[in-house]
């Protein structure tokens, strides 16, 4: 007989870690980092799969020290390619931030080395680097020594414990401290870029709390342009820091606290360039360290002090959108840097990266599907003569227009800014309320981009007036604007502050915010179901932080998913990157050289269509790393080619299905993986379906059916088999069975499975014992009856 190679759990515990721990790699120093895993819904309830468990080595460090991981291992396979695993494990190491990836079968093992960028040959697993060797690589590939007083921050335990941070989170705090130990070109100015709801201020605290723990921190800053941001700022700082944290306002410089909290404005840098009362109260290099909160658009031009008044502090950008300036000439770069300043050449390149694409992926951040929507109007433009003809008025005054006080043509970008058009903004608003019926209802939580603060009104007023005209329940402000000019000016006699809680909290008004960018960055709305986009966007940096406003998930508000509906292509900004142009400081016209300015005018009469251009899904471009739209059919396509390269057939899709180790590969590999799959079934429709009879029915064209038709089909189908088994097992198998129709294939590997109660009072594992058969091997058969054909 044959023997079979042991599975990837047995090859694990009974060949890599036997001989790791001989070698000096204890038990202490090995790590599972998990991510938080996929959502799936079922039966309408929805549910967290077991997140991906990545195999760490971390070095050795005295006790009250943190681990400090610095390779990543993929474990296969006894009787599998010992390098099987090596190019998906430097894809895990990139984001773990380890330099070292190995793939082993237990037998020998390949490695790869992200200093000089080689594989090695494979070797025998008795040849398996020691701690040692690999610490004295780490440090000499960083440039640092664990031993030095600036690396310290690096083995000093998070507060609050391990559960207190993320895998990304943890790489990028060591990325930043890695970079700082280094003492390399610009060490004390560090960049992070992370997707908007993956947590920056939460990393920023436990640096901040490492650092003070080592005595290195002396006085902190963390500044930001908005309130919004410092008021979520300073929540985060005070977990941490108690009373040793506090925030700026009144002129109040709180200068008794060791971590100040504060936007610029507060610091008594005004509008106008006034820095005396900051310089007063904050001498040079007063703050050991400053960390910028969103600094693709902040501590440039007016606020540069704070940053160039401390030029010994270290500095530390974060970011989701890290801005690069590129083109022109020097002179035109040297003005524009004074504006927004590019963040590439200021701290250097990120020292870690954790995109949006990758937090979906991961299940921290929600799912997002793309509707394309298109007024046919934006196709044309319309003449000055043909507005008046049509009988366009002043939008201020109301009087007609004659052909000397308009354009000579408008196009869609004039749309809502030069030229206001009625039937346009109410078949925009009619179909986009069309959408939400077809997906939910009307009260979905949204935030509407549009041009300017009158298009938002004009928006808000016309959706509220929809509502009306369908005669459903009374709503207090279903729609309301939400611009700064409406909040300065006292619109709908509520705060930004309150309108926004409105928004966060309230189940029964306060749905839909229509803004221009006053909802743009700082705001964490978690509960925002669709971002919806009528005006024309041009900047990916403004782009990716609009969107950012529906990638979180609120698991309170049961929201793992968000939806995109783009009526202006704004979507084909997804993967551009970061740049801008550069642009001149800002003077001011004169009268000559303006003429006089033309009238806003304002014309009704037009037929408006809205076409429908697909439905898209967000997945990561295998070429360029980032993220790109595909249509639902070019995502199927792709899944169905993968699906074959992998199972080849139906019956071998079956086989892999039933075992989990096989399972997790083969989904692992399929674009978008677990994420990209349930947003597929979703779409189509098929969430009663197991995972496997969507890969059936799109990889090899074997009809779907839904769990409940399974388990039916498993009770009349093995009959026979099951009336020839004790009455009591063949009640605990068909309570196993039904267990598949409530949570999946999933269910029936849980270890808790015999606990729950209609299992239990069939009879549970003990009834199982009078078929003198392992039950691990007849829950693999109920799993192969479940899914027969």
């Amino acid at each position: 007989m044959v023997k079979m190679g042991y599975n990837e759990a047995d090859t694990r515990a009974k060949l890599i870690d036997p001989k790791l721990h001989s070698i000096g790699w204890k038990e202490d120093l090995i790590r599972r980092e998990t991510t938080a895993g996929a959502v799936e819904i079922i039966n309408g309830k929805t549910k967290r799969k077991s997140g991906k468990a990545d195999y760490l080595l971390c070095l050795p460090t005295t006790k009250g020290q943190n681990p400090l991981p610095v390779a990543v291992i993929e474990a296969k396979k006894e009787d599998e390619f010992a390098g099987f695993g090596i190019d998906q494990a430097k894809e895990y190491a990139k984001y773990l931030n380890v330099p070292y990836v190995f793939s082993t079968n237990g037998h020998s093992f390949v490695s790869y080395d992200a200093f000089n960028k080689r594989f090695s040959d494979e070797l025998p697993l008795d040849q398996f680097p020691t701690p040692d060797i690999l610490k004295s690589h780490y440090e000499t590939g960083k440039g640092l020594s664990l031993e030095d007083e600036i690396a310290k921050p690096l083995l000093v335990p998070y507060k609050g414990g391990q559960s207190e941070r993320r895998y990304y989170q943890d790489a990028a705090i060591r990325a930043t401290f890695e970079k700082i130990a280094s003492k390399q070109e610009k060490w004390n100015r560090v960049l992070l870029s992370l997707a908007t709801g993956s947590g920056k201020t939460r990393i920023a605290s436990q640096i901040l709390y490492k650092l003070a723990e080592t005595g290195q921190l002396k006085k902190a800053l963390f500044v930001c342009d908005r309130n919004e941001l410092r008021k979520q700022g300073f929540g985060r700082m005070f977990a941490v820091f108690g009373d040793n944290a506090d925030f700026v306002e009144n002129k109040d410089p709180k200068k008794n606290a060791r971590i100040i909290v504060s936007t610029y404005q507060a610091l008594g840098i005004d509008e106008e360039g006034d820095e005396s009362f900051f310089l007063e109260h904050f001498p040079k290099n007063y703050f050991s360290h400053i960390i910028i909160d969103e600094c693709h658009r902040s501590a440039w031009n007016k606020w540069s002090i704070v940053l160039k008044n401390n030029p010994d502090a270290v500095q530390i950008g974060l970011t989701a959108t890290p801005r690069q300036i590129s083109g022109g000439s020097a002179d035109e770069r040297g003005q524009d840097e004074e504006i927004s300043r590019n963040n590439i050449e200021y701290f250097g390149e990120p020292v870690y990266e954790y995109p949006y694409h990758k937090g979906w992926e991961d299940g921290y951040l929600a799912a997002c599907e793309i509707v394309k929507r298109h007024p046919d109007i934006d196709d044309r433009l319309l003449s000055g003569q043909e507005i008046v003809n049509m009988g366009a008025r002043d939008a201020k005054t109301g009087n007609l227009l004659t052909i000397h006080d308009t354009r000579e043509a408008y196009g869609k970008k004039n749309y809502e800014r030069d030229l206001i058009l009625p039937d346009r903004v109410k078949a925009m608003c009619e179909d986009l309320m069309s959408m939400f019926e077809e997906t939910g209802g009307l009260k979905q939580k949204t935030i509407i981009f549009c041009v300017n603060d009158k298009h938002a009104g004009d928006v808000a007023n016309t959706l509220n007036n929809l509502y009306v005209e369908r005669e459903l329940p009374e709503c207090e402000k279903f729609a309301f604007k939400c611009t700064q000019k409406g909040i300065s000016a006292g619109t709908l006699g509520e705060s930004q502050e309150v309108l926004i809680a409105n928004m966060r909290g309230s189940q029964n008004s306060h749905f839909i915010a229509t803004t221009v960018d006053l909802l743009t960055t700082g705001v964490d709305i978690p509960c925002v179901q669709n971002i919806v986009f009528f005006n024309y966007v041009n900047s990916p940096i403004q782009f990716y932080q609009m969107v950012g406003r529906g990638t979180r998930i609120d698991e309170g508000f049961n929201k793992y998913m968000f939806r995109i509906y783009d009526y202006t292509n704004v979507t084909r900004l997804f993967g551009e990157d970061f740049i801008s142009n550069p642009r001149s400081a800002p003077s001011k016209p004169s009268m000559k050289s303006t003429g006089e300015k033309r009238k806003i005018a304002k014309v009704q009469g037009y037929e408006v269509e809205i076409k429908d251009e697909g439905t898209f899904i967000l997945m990561r471009d295998d070429e360029t790393g980032k993220e790109k739209p595909v249509t639902v059919e070019e995502y199927k396509e792709q899944l169905a080619a993968s699906l074959v390269d992998q199972a080849k057939d139906i019956d071998l899709l079956r086989e892999m299905w039933i075992n989990p180790e096989d399972r997790k590969h083969l989904i692992s590999a399929l674009p978008g993986g677990n994420q990209g799959a349930y947003l597929l079934r979703e779409l189509l429709e098929l969430d009663d379906c197991d995972l496997f009879d969507l890969f059936a029915e799109i990889g090899f064209g074997v009809p779907a059916k839904t769990r409940d038709e399974r388990v039916e089909a498993f009770d009349y189908k093995n009959k026979v088999w099951l009336m020839s088994l004790p009455s009591d097992s063949s009640e605990v198998i068909k309570a196993l069975a039904d267990q598949f129709r409530e949570n999946g294939i999933e269910e029936l590997e849980s270890k808790d499975v015999f606990n729950i109660p209609s299992v239990k009072v069939a009879g549970g594992i003990r009834a199982l014992g009078k078929i003198g058969v392992k039950v691990s091997t007849l829950i693999s058969d109920v799993k192969e009856r479940l899914l027969a054909a």
